[in-house]
């Protein structure tokens, strides 16, 4: 564990950091996935508002 020391004997613990990468760009099937998900969750808002309208 990572720690100094200060002034009157007190230690400060360090967190851990994990280690850093570069995000890589989305494949075509993610994309494709990400579009399909998005058309899906307008459907159910849609979907929702509409028995909301219907009901009130």
């Amino acid at each position: 564990m990572r720690y100094t020391v200060e002034d009157g004997g007190r230690l400060n613990n360090f967190a851990v950091e994990p280690k850093m990468y570069e995000a890589e760009p989305p494949t075509a099937s993610e994309k494709r996935n990400y579009i399909i998900l998005a058309g899906l969750a307008l459907a159910l808002v849609g979907g929702l508002m509409t028995v909301a309208f219907v009901v009130s």
